[in-house]
C-alpha cells in the first residue's frame, strides 16, 4: 500500500513541460530582436499609417475650400449691392447738384387748348374743351366781361316714337299673341300728342336744370318711354297705349282696411297719404296717419312761440300748418289706395286732368298691364309728373319683380305695357274690390280683341282684412206708464 502511494506521488509531479516551452518562447523572440525582421514590421505599420494620414488631410482642405468660396462669393454679392446703393446715391446727389447749378427755364403760360372727356353720374358723356390766351394786365382783365367766360353746349336727340307692331315686339315678342287685336289697332292708330308733351317737358327740364348749372335729368329718365299711341278698335271702343319701364309709388292710406301703420311712415314727412282715387269713409277708425301730422303741428306751434324764429321761419310755419290741419280734415272724412296693398298705374297728371281729349284716362279708369307672358288687372289710381310715364304701385311693382322697393324699380328695361282704356271708371270711386276689376278688365279686352289662346288675367288676392259692418244700436224706448 505505501508503494501505490509512493509511485502516485511521483506520477503527480512528472516533467514541467509547460514552463519549459514558455521559457523557449520568449528566448526565440528574443533572438528575433537581433534580426530584420522588426524592423520589417514597423515600417509595414509606418507605411500604414503614412498611407490613411494624407486622405483626412485631403477631405478637410477641399471643405474648407468651399466653405472659404462659398463665404467668399456671398460677400461678393453683398460688396456689389453696397457698391451700387452708393453709385446710385451718388447719382442722385450728382444730378440734384447739376439742377441747382444748372439754369432754370423760363416758366410758359398754359397757352391753347386742354379737352378732357369724363361721365357724369346722370350717364352722360361730358366733354370739356378749355381755351388759354394771352391777355393783359391783371386789373384790366378783372373788368373785361370777356377775360374768364365758359361756353356749355349739351346735346339731346329726342325720339321718336315706337308706331308698330315690329317696333313694340323688340321689347317683348310675345305681345301679338297676348294681345291678338293690337296689331290692326296699331295700323291705323296715331301717335298720341302727349308723347311730344312728354319729351317737350322733359327738354324743359333739362334746359332750366342746364343754365342753372344743376344736376340734369338721368340718360335712364330721358329715354323712359318707347310710345304712346291712341287706339281704337272695330267696335269703337278707345285705348291709350303706352310702352315704358315700371317706377314704383308707395302712397296712400285707409283707416277702414288698414287700422295702424309703422311709425317710420307715420312720422314721416315724405310719405303722402293721399292718392288720387279715394272715396268717403266707411267707419268710424281714424286714419294712421293723422296722430304723425298732428305731432308735426304740435312742433310747429313749439317754433312759432319761440323768440328766435324769424319771421320768413314764422310765415312758412303758418302756411304749413294750415296745410296740415286742412290735410287731417279730409283724412277724417275718405279713404285712399294703399300702394303696398292695392294694384294701380300712375298717369302724368297732365293727361288726368286734360278735358279736350277722349282717350285722355281719367283716375279710376281701368287698365292692363302686360309684362313678359303676364297680365295684370288694375285701375288708374294717381296722377305723376308731367315728364315721365310708366309708373305702378309697390303692389304691382312687386308682382313684376319680388325685389321691388320704393327705392328699387321692378323694370328698368321699355318692356312694360299699360293698355288703359278711357271712359270706363265706374259712376262712384269705391274700396277696391279686385274681382269686379278682373271682371271689368275681361270685358273691356273683349272689346279690343281679347286675349290669345292659353293667356289669363291674373287673380288678386286681397292682403287686407275687410272692415267689420257698422251696427247701429237700438235706440233707447223710454217705457209709458199705464194710465192711472
Amino acid at each position: 500500500m505505501d508503494e501505490k502511494n509512493v509511485r502516485r506521488k511521483d506520477k503527480e509531479k512528472g516533467f514541467p513541460w509547460f514552463g519549459l516551452g514558455f521559457l523557449v518562447l520568449v528566448a526565440a523572440l528574443a533572438g528575433m530582436l537581433f534580426t530584420e525582421i522588426p524592423g520589417k514590421v514597423k515600417r509595414g505599420l509606418q507605411e500604414l499609417a503614412a498611407s490613411r494620414e494624407p486622405r483626412l488631410v485631403v477631405d478637410e482642405e477641399k471643405i474648407e475650400m468651399r466653405v472659404e468660396q462659398r463665404l467668399r462669393a456671398e460677400m461678393d454679392e453683398e460688396l456689389a449691392k453696397e457698391l451700387e446703393a452708393l453709385r446710385a446715391q451718388q447719382a442722385g446727389k450728382n444730378e440734384a447738384a447739376e439742377k441747382e447749378t444748372a439754369p432754370q427755364p423760363e416758366p410758359l403760360l398754359p397757352l391753347g387748348k386742354v379737352t378732357d372727356v369724363r361721365q357724369l353720374r346722370s350717364g352722360i358723356p361730358f366733354n370739356t374743351e378749355v381755351t388759354f390766351e394771352k391777355g393783359g394786365i391783371a386789373s384790366a382783365e378783372r373788368r373785361d366781361a370777356g377775360s374768364y367766360t365758359a361756353n356749355y353746349e349739351l346735346k339731346l336727340r329726342l325720339p321718336a316714337p315706337a308706331t308698330g307692331i315690329a317696333d313694340l315686339e323688340k321689347s317683348n315678342s310675345k305681345l301679338s299673341k297676348i294681345l291678338p287685336g293690337l296689331p290692326a289697332m296699331l295700323e291705323k292708330g296715331k301717335v298720341s300728342p302727349w308723347f311730344n308733351t312728354i319729351y317737350e317737358n322733359k327738354s324743359s327740364r333739362v334746359r332750366k336744370d342746364a343754365n342753372a348749372l344743376n344736376e340734369l335729368l338721368t340718360k335712364h329718365n330721358v329715354y323712359d318711354c318707347e310710345t304712346i299711341m291712341n287706339l281704337q278698335a272695330e267696335g269703337g271702343r278707345k285705348v291709350l297705349f303706352m310702352q315704358a319701364e315700371m317706377d314704383v309709388v308707395a302712397d296712400g292710406s285707409d283707416g277702414d282696411r288698414l287700422a295702424t301703420m309703422p311709425d317710420s311712415i307715420v312720422n314721416s314727412s315724405y310719405y303722402q297719404p293721399f292718392t288720387s282715387y279715394g272715396w268717403p269713409k266707411t267707419t268710424p277708425t281714424p286714419n294712421p296717419m293723422i296722430p304723425g301730422w298732428e305731432k308735426r303741428i304740435e312742433g310747429g306751434n313749439k317754433e312759432l312761440a319761440d323768440p328766435n324764429t324769424t319771421a320768413e321761419r314764422k310765415k312758412w310755419l303758418r302756411d304749413r300748418i294750415a296745410l296740415l290741419l286742412r290735410g287731417i280734415s279730409v283724412l277724417q272724412a275718405r279713404s285712399y289706395l294703399i300702394a303696398e296693398y292695392d294694384p294701380f298705374i300712375v298717369i302724368p297728371v297732365n293727361l288726368l286732368t286734360a278735358r279736350n281729349d277722349s282717350f285722355a284716362p281719367k283716375v279710376g279708369d281701368y287698365a292692363v298691364v302686360v309684362y313678359g307672358e303676364k297680365i295684370y288687372p288694375c285701375i288708374v289710381g294717381d296722377g305723376g309728373p308731367t315728364f315721365k310715364v310708366g309708373e305702378a304701385s309697390l303692389r304691382m311693382a312687386k308682382e313684376l319683380n319680388g325685389k321691388a322697393s320704393p327705392y328699387n324699380r321692378p323694370v328698368s328695361d321699355l318692356t312694360v305695357s299699360y293698355v288703359v282704356f278711357p271712359g270706363s271708371k265706374e259712376e262712384k270711386n269705391a274700396a277696391p274690390d279686385y274681382e269686379r276689376w278682373r271682371q271689368k278688365c275681361h270685358e273691356l279686352l273683349a272689346e279690343i280683341g281679347g286675349l290669345g289662346a292659353g293667356y289669363q288675367l291674373h287673380q288678386w288676392v286681397d292682403l287686407l282684412l275687410k272692415p267689420a259692418p257698422v251696427v247701429e244700436k237700438p235706440k233707447e224706448v223710454t217705457p209709458v206708464e199705464p194710465p192711472k
